[in-house]
């Protein structure tokens, strides 16, 4: 079969591994920087395995966090508080 690659390519990333409590969650999140994602990280929930790429804009908009990590608003203004320290 013949592929038609977009890209391929290999780069040094640098991933932190994070684990907190919120007030009724834990979070167990592995947070990837990479000039990829032009200034935004790549945020992982390793228990839900659902994934990201999150910039301080994506924090400031209105339910994203509660969609893109299947969350009710209170779990994900514990997640949003941390990612906004974590991202200024």
């Amino acid at each position: 079969m013949e592929r038609f690659f977009l890209y391929d390519d290999v780069e040094d990333t640098k991933t932190r591994f994070v684990s907190f409590t919120g007030r009724s969650l834990r979070y167990d999140l592995a947070i990837v920087q990479s000039t990829k994602f032009y200034g935004k990280v790549l945020v992982l929930d390793m228990q839900s395995s659902r994934f990201a790429i999150i910039g301080p804009d994506d924090l400031e908009e209105p339910g994203y966090l509660e969609y893109v990590f299947n969350k009710t608003e209170e779990e994900a203004e514990d997640l949003r508080e941390y990612l906004m320290e974590l991202l200024s």
